[in-house]
């Protein structure tokens, strides 16, 4: 290779090595690093290193790496190796020296620093700590194994990907530009703006691009985002024929949810056709959180379909044909049912994402023969998805077995048994992923940022509608949170079970069964802080339920409101809203304080200044609607409520009383909760931007109470900061 460098030739370094020379440092090229030229160098302290170097050097257009040691390849440039398990020194020795020349540091304690461990053996405390940390752990003959490629530099030459090319992006928020423009310096391209003549590629964020802002020329290629991140996922120029985007006209994309006007003073008719807003409104929630795949039976699936959906009112059930297997009308169905029918459906939400992560994320990072090679280590998506098969495999059957148990419904079938069937497998799959969630999540991290074409392989999968736009890391969060949310549905369950029934007993067991596999589940996992805030809201609400204190739940928001319909309480009303992570406790004001009340040690505290109106499991909330402003209603918002023993929709309506809450903000953390709760991936579809004058809901009259409010909440309530748990940073805890 020309180098551009003068060198010189020669078959006797004793000449070079001997001569002191303070002009020049002299750099000695060997092929050979146990010969004895090497030995006599070495001995005398001189620079030297291998022809890989050189032309790694010469390739980036560098200086020569500086080394204190010999250095003949940077093979191991930037990786810092522990050994454990090794007796013979000798041995070690050598391969320690073997690191060295290819660019390797070593160190002798294990420690976050570490990349690799190699070891000769699964005993000890480095290897125990390396499985903890998901640091890869490799055998010694992975340094053999380099050291014998130590001439394979072919790599540094390899053309990138985006060689020659000039890519402008389209549709990006100015963060993601920056990066994929980082990105395309990186892997060997350019970029200019958008319609600069000069490009050769437009990529397109095809999600929220409708129509291209020019005519393309014959030579712009007009791309997809995934071509980008495919091209850089196989460390070569994707065609770009798989990835060119088209304009979509579809019907979809234009859909807009129209709500029905009410003018009409008849209170009946307003009445019913608010009934029939409601119910258009909560329509589209109750779809999959996944595109329909097809399953071994259409005609038992739609059987199926129709018994669960939740979206039937008594009037659609009477027009619709009853299924073969279906019960013939719905709303004639016991409370016990209909919760049961709501542990079926989060259920089947919850294996659909398990399905999700498995089938696009862990198996095709496992695959053999990747273009471009392994995208990650073994060791590594090991460290990632954990136990997540076994928990799909066990959540399947249990799925499974609750169809079964609902579409041949009868009030003396066994909820609880399904549970206690498979508590064994349950104590075994859960306790190994949750307690190593958080390295979990740090390995997804640290690769994301080390790894670029895991970046890529990121980015393009997470962009697919399967994911509803959640991230790998908010994905594998589920598990954390499922156990809980059954244990809930299981006790909401009981309430309804009578007390002759015999499943009573076995639904009591059943929660005790869950509550063993938490128990499994590290006590540091708890978190202190947020069962104190729990505390603080049941001493500040009279009547709050006792069953809010669990160790699973966690205070995320709180807000100040004014009721502005009928229910939950009277309009007017000015009502506190406190979100947990998996409910939401409704309280009012007290309009009167009776007495003080005094603690077990005798000493008197302030009364409660709220009143307990209802505590409601979020997946109850089947649309939340942000109300537009008008000069009728300012700052309001509403929920679209169906508790299992309502036949119909309920609305309830607010308006915000406190200054310093952002409507936009906590309408967006309450609807990633509900989500969270019901096992659905698709967040952001349950709100929607609604005219308050379709619902009926105005604050015309508010204006005085909502300065009595504020005023209120200034003097009298307790500031408890909350900060926003967002679950892609802090998992809920047990």
């Amino acid at each position: 290779a020309d180098i551009n460098t003068p060198f010189i030739m020669t078959d006797s370094v004793q000449e070079f090595g001997d001569g002191e020379n303070t002009e020049f440092e002299t750099v000695f090229v060997l092929t050979q690093f146990d010969s004895p030229e090497y030995n006599y160098l070495y001995k005398h302290e001189h620079r030297i290193v291998g022809p890989p170097v050189v032309l790694h050097c010469a390739a980036k257009d560098e200086p020569l790496q500086f080394s204190c040691r010999p250095l003949y390849s940077t093979t191991m440039l930037n990786l810092s190796l522990c050994f454990t398990g090794f007796r013979n020194k000798e041995e070690m020795k050598n391969l320690v020296n073997l690191v060295h020349h290819m660019g390797g540091t070593i160190r002798k304690d294990f420690s976050t620093k570490v990349t690799h461990l190699v070891a000769y053996s699964t005993h000890g405390e480095k290897y125990r700590l390396a499985v903890c940390m998901g640091t890869p752990i490799l055998t010694p003959s992975w340094i053999l194994k380099a050291w014998e490629r130590r001439d394979d530099f072919r790599t540094e030459f390899k053309v990138p990907p985006f060689q020659d090319c000039v890519l402008s992006f389209l549709g990006f928020s100015e963060e993601e530009k920056a990066n994929m423009e980082e990105r395309t310096l990186k892997h060997g391209g350019t970029y200019l703006e958008v319609g600069n003549e000069r490009c050769t590629h437009m990529v397109v964020e095809e999600n929220l691009v409708k129509e291209l802002p020019f005519s393309p020329s014959k030579n712009l290629f007009v791309v997809k985002q995934e071509w980008f991140w495919g091209s850089i996922q196989m460390d070569a120029r994707a065609g770009e024929s798989m990835y060119l985007y088209e304009k979509n006209d579809s019907p979809a994309m234009k859909k807009a949810v129209s709500l029905l006007s009410l003018t009409t003073p008849n209170s009946n008719r307003k009445r019913r056709r608010l009934k029939d807003t409601l119910a258009q409104l909560t329509k589209e929630t109750e779809i999959s959180p996944f595109p329909p795949r097809k399953r071994p039976s259409a005609e038992h699936s739609l059987s199926i379909g129709s018994l669960l959906d939740i979206s039937n009112t008594p009037e659609t059930c009477k027009s619709s044909k009853p299924s073969k297997s279906s019960t013939p009308v719905l709303s004639k169905q016991s409370a016990r049912w209909q919760v049961s029918k709501e542990l079926y459906q989060t259920e089947s939400n919850y294996v659909d994402i398990l399905s999700t992560i498995l089938q696009l994320f862990k198996h095709p990072l496992e695959k053999e023969g990747q273009v471009g090679g392994p995208i990650l280590a073994q060791e590594e998506i090991k460290t990632i998805f954990g136990s997540i098969p076994d928990i799909y495999e066990v959540h399947t059957r249990i799925k499974n077995d609750l169809e079964e148990l609902l579409t041949d419904w009868s009030e003396n079938r066994s909820v609880g048994n399904i549970i206690l069937k498979y508590s064994k497998e349950l104590v075994k799959a859960y306790p190994p992923f949750v307690n190593f969630f958080e390295m979990s999540k740090e390995t997804i991290v640290r690769c994301e940022k080390q790894k670029p074409r895991f970046h890529a392989f990121l980015k393009i999968n997470q962009a697919k509608p399967e994911c509803g736009r959640q991230t790998l890391v908010e994905l594998l969060i589920r598990p954390v949170q499922r156990l809980p949310s059954v244990a809930l549905l299981l006790n909401d369950i009981k309430k309804h079970t009578s007390d002759d029934n015999p499943d009573k007993i076995t639904l009591e067991k059943a929660i005790e069964s869950l509550k063993e596999v938490m128990t499994h589940i590290n006590e540091d996992k708890r978190k202190t802080e947020g069962q104190k805030q729990i505390f603080d809201v049941v001493y500040e609400v009279d009547g709050c339920p006792a069953n809010l204190l669990s160790s699973h739940r966690s205070l995320v928001y709180r807000v100040e409101t004014i009721a502005l319909g009928d229910q939950p309480c009277d309009r007017g009303e000015n009502v506190t809203l406190f979100l947990f992570n998996d409910c939401l406790e409704i309280a009012r004001k007290r309009h009167k304080v009776i007495n003080t009340f005094k603690s077990p040690l005798g000493q008197t505290r302030p009364p409660p200044p709220l009143k307990h109106i209802a505590l409601m499991p979020l997946s109850q909330i089947r649309r939340v609607l942000d109300l537009q402003d008008t000069e009728e209603c300012v700052n309001a918002f509403a929920l679209v409520v169906r508790p299992p023993t309502e036949q119909e929709n309920l609305l309830f309506s607010f308006q915000l009383a406190g200054e310093e809450t952002v409507k936009s903000a906590w309408l967006r953390t309450l609807c990633r909760h509900v989500a969270n709760t019901i096992c659905r991936a698709d967040a952001e579809d349950f709100i929607q931007c609604t005219d308050p004058d379709s619902l009926q809901v105005s604050t015309k009259d508010m204006d005085s109470t909502l300065s009595k409010a504020s005023r209120a909440i200034k003097k009298t309530s307790k500031k408890v900061k909350v900060e926003e748990v967002a679950f892609n940073k802090e998992p809920f805890q047990y």
